[in-house]
């Protein structure tokens, strides 16, 4: 049984990586896994009160997933978007145990905390392009509106 999970947490333990050999005309593949808190942050008078948050492992598959492992760390914020499962085994002792993973479909990092991005160059692009000004910064002679901060 699985049902879609849409969640936003924390990383909570460094990822970890586990690859699997190709068979017959498959690629080799792997699972790349992430302990993740997610969190139900409330508003109240005392400012935003986790309720009902938990702790689920997110697994992620794929043939890239060794390319990915270096991304994510302890501590990052993620979204998660996938199927949330319940995974069922017996411990040690023979007793039935179970718990709720979750198989990411898509795994975003969030913004906070981040220092900076940098981009690979995508396939077909020259390694050594220009750098393009971006729509967010400010071209280095650009007027500064009359003010001189130089005073």
């Amino acid at each position: 049984m699985s049902t879609r999970f849409i969640g936003e947490g924390n990383v909570g333990s460094d990822p970890t990586l586990k690859m699997f050999p190709g068979n017959g005309n498959q690629p080799p593949r792997g699972v790349l896994r992430l302990n993740v808190r997610f969190d139900n942050p409330v508003p109240t008078d005392e400012g935003l009160v986790d309720r009902g948050g938990f702790w689920a492992n997110v697994e992620i598959w794929g043939r890239d997933v060794d390319q990915w492992a270096s991304l994510y760390q302890r501590g990052q914020r993620i979204l998660v978007m996938g199927q949330m499962v319940q995974d069922t085994w017996k411990d040690e002792s023979g007793q039935d145990r179970s718990a709720f993973k979750v198989t990411g479909a898509r795994v975003g990092i969030l913004p906070y905390r981040v220092a900076r991005v940098e981009m690979e160059p995508g396939y077909g692009q020259d390694q050594h392009q220009p750098h393009q000004q971006s729509r967010y910064e400010q071209p280095a002679d650009m007027d500064t509106g009359g003010h001189d901060d130089t005073a």
